[in-house]
């Protein structure tokens, strides 16, 4: 595909996000950037919530993933119905009642001040980690389909990226986002759909032919009752419920967004139907999957396998989409893997600034000039850690999706386990064990899982979450308040 057009659609692409910006920045309070002004439409917000949870990594990494884990993941995304259901009737209602900027203001008035630190500081953690190997695979197929043809280096790309982030995003944050959110999410669907349409009709396939095609192949196994197995569904099951509430409900990120909304029961319709659709999404992603190496095996392509495994699964689709799926499909491609980046990216700035800002700065008891000015130094120093790891990780391979929720399910596994014990119980802890017990956990768990695989070949997958927050919660329990 010609790199020069691309150029021309990523630029024209950048320019109505532009314009959105403009005109949503219109009549913005101080406190535009962090709340939207709490006046969100649900569907509005929703809609957009989906192509934030996806990302360029669902959009690449789900469907190469099928043909090593088959439709395994479907398991995982059962256990996030749970979680976000969860969210929606336990979380929410707190988030409301308590009228939080951050939520992780909460552990301050459960726990105390070194507690609410930690909780804070875990998710700017994971948060930056997370964003920043989203855009990784963002980048790196711009960088394929784009720049590489103009020389550019791919440092270079990243910067272009996070600067164009920062264009639209600097003045009205949130406010912004939840719209260009929804632009973002459209183009990321459209390319799905658009390319289910060009291998169904090279296979020639009518409609009943592709879904038959699909649920009688190989690859299209659901369950695994292997319980040695990472992929086996009580692992998958639990660590998507536990997960979907980590990530969603207990993620700045997320629940920034839908704190925009109105109202709590405006909010709680939102998560409902944003995780419906988003399960069907998810799905629609695997069969893509299937479809994807279907096509691949019918025109001999030949595709990376070591030790009898397919490799480098992440380049798939956008491989197929440039190279054999014709110029309609090569543009909604590129569409909808710039609006990916753009949509994971700009709102996880948007939100490690928020954290930052109200948990670590106390920003809410600053002048507007100093609110200002913290706000942007925040947004460009965040902007700089998540370049450095973009650049610290460029040289990685495999699927990205396991690697992101691997991660978090050490970052995210000690907030779970402080908010579990918050909401559940009445427990008092000593607030000043929490920073050691929670850097100590992730550590407790990454070792178990290892002698566990070398001992027992028993991997603990996904549900290295479910470890971390119980331990987190044992040794909190421990250290208890006496009085």
């Amino acid at each position: 595909m010609n790199a020069t057009l691309v150029l021309i659609i990523i630029a024209s692409y950048f320019a109505i996000l532009l314009l959105i910006s403009h005109f949503v920045s219109k009549n913005t309070s101080e406190n535009s950037f962090y709340t939207g002004d709490r006046k969100s439409p649900w569907q509005v917000v929703a809609f957009g919530m989906i192509g934030a949870v996806l990302s360029g990594v669902t959009f690449v990494s789900i469907p190469g993933m099928v043909s090593n884990n088959y439709f395994y993941y479907l398991q995982f995304v059962f256990g996030n119905i749970v979680g976000y259901v969860f969210i929606t009737y336990v979380l929410l209602p707190i988030y409301y009642d308590l009228k939080l900027v951050s939520i992780y203001t909460y552990l301050k008035s459960r726990f105390g001040v070194k507690t609410y630190k930690t909780g804070s500081l875990f998710f700017l953690i994971s948060q930056s980690f997370g964003a920043s190997l989203r855009l990784l695979l963002a980048a790196k197929i711009l960088q394929y389909a784009v720049f590489d043809a103009f020389g550019i280096p791919f440092f270079i790309t990243v910067i272009i990226i996070l600067v164009l982030i920062w264009l639209y995003t600097h003045k009205s944050g949130i406010k912004t986002i939840v719209w260009t959110d929804t632009l973002q999410t459209f183009f990321l669907l459209l390319a799905v759909i658009v390319s289910i349409y060009v291998v169904k009709s090279s296979l020639n396939l009518n409609f009943s032919e592709t879904i038959t095609s699909i649920t009688h192949h190989k690859y299209f196994k659901i369950f695994n009752w292997d319980f040695n197995s990472g992929s086996n569904f009580f692992k998958q099951f639990i660590s998507g419920v536990l997960i979907a509430i980590a990530m969603v409900g207990l993620d700045q990120n997320m629940m920034q967004k839908t704190l925009t909304c109105k109202n709590k029961k405006e909010a709680q319709r939102n998560v409902l139907t944003f995780s419906l659709v988003l399960a069907l999404v998810q799905f629609l992603f695997l069969g893509l999957g299937v479809m994807l190496y279907m096509y691949a095996e019918e025109f001999n392509i030949p595709l990376q396998v070591e030790n009898g495994r397919f490799i480098n699964t992440d380049n798939l689709f956008p491989m197929l989409s440039l190279n054999y799926f014709g110029i309609v499909a090569a543009i909604s491609f590129i569409l909808g893997i710039t609006a990916a980046s753009f949509s994971s990216a700009d709102s996880a700035l948007t939100a490690l600034t928020t954290s930052f800002t109200h948990d670590f700065l106390d920003i809410q008891h600053k002048n507007s000039k100093q609110k200002k000015q913290l706000k942007n130094a925040v947004l460009f120093g965040f902007s700089v850690v998540v370049f450095s790891i973009i650049m610290l990780f460029s040289s990685s391979k495999g699927d990205v999706i396991s690697t992101i929720f691997k991660v978090a399910g050490y970052t995210y596994g000690p907030l779970l386990g402080l908010y579990m014990l918050g909401i559940f119980t009445k427990i008092k802890i000593k607030d000043a064990a929490v920073p050691i017990i929670c850097v100590a956990m992730p550590i407790v768990t990454y070792l178990l899982n290892y002698y566990f695989i070398r001992w027992f070949q028993f991997d603990f997958g996904f549900m290295n979450i479910f470890v971390n927050a119980l331990l987190t919660i044992l040794c909190l329990l421990i250290f208890k308040d006496r009085k």
